[in-house]
């Protein structure tokens, strides 16, 4: 604060409108300007109303502006003309628009700054604001107070007439007007003589809710432990549904209907279904040892061709099981067998409704054909594989387990790729007529047939079939007689031969000629050391290769003959006799 300075008399340029002037007027009820406060002692003052308070701040405001800033509880009475009493029911009218932020009173201005043009909104009564009861003697936050003597300003003399205003106290923003009803304690409250007042009354002690924010947060704990927990059971039901389930609703997918199931008649399902019903599994043991393979019905009355080396192992008491497609077992016996041709005949007896399997021609068979062999590889019954035709009239030789060579077997086979298996034996090689064509018999293996456990070793594409028409012939004259014949020229062949052909030996067994007299090839020409090249004007390169040929025809067959002599090509033509087989 500045001490309060006399600036004399005369008005500056920035002196606010002295008494008397025409002051402005409120925004809302013009009204003239008090010129001066009653004299009425403030102790006995009935309360003033708005009016009276807007009048005497008005004039205690002029009167401290215009002679210098005023202590709090001090008045300068250096003034420059008495001010004439004004009644105090005028109301006054403040000189600038109302202060909505209550600016302090920040001192008047002296010779040397301009005052600040600011007034507050609403004049203090001339008597002060009463104190509320229960703030009476405290500083506002109930600590007593003792009353501080305001300091003196250096007296002036007062002109005549003039009546000093009453102590000036720090002016109180007015509170407005409070509806009906409102408590008197907030129409009587003063911020600046009680700056600590608080708004609400004090709640409980600090310390007394201590106790229930830690049971509430205790509580708001356990509730979300408990929470986590149930979350986490229905999280992981719904997990294990889902993956139980795929998911949270039943997946269904696209899918093609049932079909009449019918397949072309030449498919490999067309032909399957055909032949199955004739294809039977055989289950052969003996006194030294037992197999499995394959075989087909021939005819109602019970006959099953078969391989000769699949019936070997039953000997002369061993047991035969046929178990047709359908599951039914019965029991068979062998009719006849043929080391040979490595066929045989058995025969089942109390079975009805058999299905014999149609016999095609082996002769019409062309490289590239397609065929399908059955058959149950390694005990797997109704196998079904396809292929082709790779070749024909491959000459091969089986069995000689033996060791005598009474076992071993001369094929001109029909090569195929169709995957055939130990246990595929004498099972059918169906053309896309579904008829026979062949009898499964052989395989060549990459390991030469034999695999680590000492059995013949899978297929490598690389199976071998019995042409149809000579098993035919076989079968037949097996049911009919219970043996086969054999189709022979009388020769005794040197089987030690490297060269190309079949070369006729010096001697025959026993010390006899190579030539047996009165045979078919003694009466063709045929002598000791000639070499057979030609049979029926295919190429002969071995003694084995002449066999396979000669046995691919019947007993009686004419036979065109291709031989060298001395260095001499020849030709001669026989007809086959027979031999009995074993």
């Amino acid at each position: 604060m500045e001490d309060g300075k006399s600036t004399g008399p005369k008005a500056k340029w920035w002196s606010r409108p002295t008494p008397g002037r025409t002051s402005r007027t409120a925004p809302e009820e013009p009204s003239p300007v008090a010129d001066a406060a009653p004299t009425a002692d403030p102790a006995d003052a009935a309360p003033a109303t708005d009016a009276t308070r807007a009048a005497q701040s008005t004039e205690a405001t002029d009167t401290t502006a215009e002679n210098g800033t005023a202590e709090p509880g001090t008045h300068t009475a250096d003034v420059p003309a008495p001010v004439p009493d004004v009644p105090a029911a005028r109301p006054a009218t403040p000189l600038h628009q109302p202060d909505e932020y209550s600016t302090p009173p920040y001192g008047g201005p002296g010779p040397w700054a301009p005052a600040p043009p600011v007034q507050r909104p609403v004049p203090t009564p001339a008597h002060g604001t009463p104190v509320p009861p229960q703030y009476a003697g405290t500083n506002g936050a109930g600590i007593p107070t003792s009353p501080i003597p305001a300091p003196s300003a250096p007296a002036s003399p007062a002109p005549a007439g003039f009546t000093p205003p009453p102590p000036h106290t720090p002016q109180q923003p007015q509170l407005q007007p409070q509806p009906h009803g409102a408590s008197t304690q907030w129409l009587q409250y003063d911020p600046w003589g009680a700056p600590r007042q608080p708004l609400t009354h004090p709640g409980p002690p600090l310390g007394a809710d201590t106790g229930r924010k830690k049971n509430r947060r205790g509580s708001l704990l356990i509730g979300a432990v408990l929470l986590a927990l149930v979350a986490g059971g229905i999280g992981g039901g719904i997990g294990a549904y889902i993956e139980r389930n795929g998911g949270l609703t039943q997946v269904e997918l696209p899918q093609a209907g049932r079909s009449s199931g019918g397949r072309a008649p030449d498919s490999v399902a067309g032909i399957a279904a055909s032949a199955l019903p004739s294809v039977v599994t055989l289950h052969v043991s003996g006194s030294a040892e037992s197999g499995t393979g394959t075989g087909f019905v021939l005819d109602g009355s019970g006959h099953i061709l078969t391989n000769n080396h699949v019936v070997a192992p039953a000997g002369q008491a061993g047991e035969i099981t046929v178990t047709f497609s359908g599951g039914e077992t019965a029991r068979a016996e062998v009719v006849g067998k043929d080391s040979g041709y490595d066929l045989a005949v058995v025969k089942v007896t109390g079975v009805s409704g058999l299905k014999p399997l149609p016999l095609g021609n082996s002769d019409n068979v062309q490289v590239g054909d397609p065929v399908v062999a059955i058959g149950a590889p390694f005990d797997l019954s109704n196998t079904v594989t396809s292929g082709i035709i790779s070749a024909k009239d491959r000459p091969i030789t089986a069995g000689g387990e033996k060791g005598d060579g009474s076992d071993i077997s001369y094929v001109d086979a029909l090569q195929t790729d169709a995957p055939i298996n130990p246990g595929n034996s004498g099972g059918p090689l169906v053309d896309t007529d579904a008829h026979v064509i062949g009898i499964n018999s052989a395989i060549r293996a990459a390991d030469s047939g034999a695999s680590e456990e000492g059995g013949q070793a899978g297929s490598i594409g690389l199976g071998f079939a019995i042409p149809i028409n000579q098993g035919k012939r076989v079968a037949e004259e097996l049911i009919n007689t219970g043996r086969a014949t054999h189709p022979v020229i009388g020769v005794t062949l040197d089987m030690k031969y490297a060269g190309d052909g079949a070369r006729v030996g010096e001697k025959g067994t026993a010390g006899k000629s190579a030539v047996t007299p009165g045979g078919p090839g003694a009466k063709a020409g045929i002598r000791p050391g000639d070499i057979i090249t030609e049979v029926g004007g295919r190429r002969v390169h071995s003694g084995e290769e002449l066999i396979v040929k000669i046995r691919a025809h019947r007993p009686g067959d004419r036979l065109d003959l291709k031989l060298t002599r001395g260095g001499k090509d020849l030709s001669i033509s026989l007809t086959l006799g027979s031999a009995s087989g074993t």
